[in-house]
């Protein structure tokens, strides 16, 4: 079904428990005033639609940032920020229960409401930001494009 069942690199930006959002530039995007529940990162193989590298979520431990993990893909979550549509794969080495899946969904739609607010402190346009719920993970990485030159390390993002 998913064609990454073997495993995926992932390279954690924001580890578990960390206060500071990052960008893939390394740059803080903001200090939040919780903490990240999640290792949060990207697979740098892929560009998703706005244009960063693919979004994603590893659950367990806390790993470091900059850490590279191998890790299999177990779904997707669908995001709007600001109008954009953005996956989020979500990764684990083992699998997930019912309750990993409520936990995700809620983090999601509470990280949406935090990031409209955010937009409005920052005066940006509001435009709707929004948790989409699960989606296929296949289906996120064919709206992703494999990033054939690998020299390029750090995608242009417009917010």
């Amino acid at each position: 079904m998913i064609r990454h069942r073997g495993g995926i690199e992932v390279v954690i930006e924001i580890p578990r428990g960390s206060f500071k959002k990052r960008g893939s530039s390394g740059s803080v995007d903001f200090v939040s005033p919780f903490p990240c529940p999640f290792n949060y990162g990207a697979i740098r193989s892929y560009v998703s639609e706005d244009n960063d590298f693919l979004d994603a979520v590893v659950l367990g431990p806390r790993l470091s940032r900059g850490e590279r993990v191998n890790t299999v893909v177990r779904g997707a979550v669908g995001f709007l920020d600001r109008g954009i549509y953005d996956d989020k794969i979500i990764c684990s080495t083992r699998p997930m229960g019912a309750w990993s899946h409520l936990y995700i969904l809620l983090f999601f739609h509470f990280y949406a409401l935090c990031k409209r607010l955010l937009n409005i402190h920052r005066g940006l346009p509001v435009r709707k930001t929004a948790c989409m719920g699960w989606q296929d993970a296949e289906k996120a990485f064919c709206r992703a494009r494999p990033l054939r030159n690998l020299e390029q390390k750090r995608p242009a993002v417009p917010f």
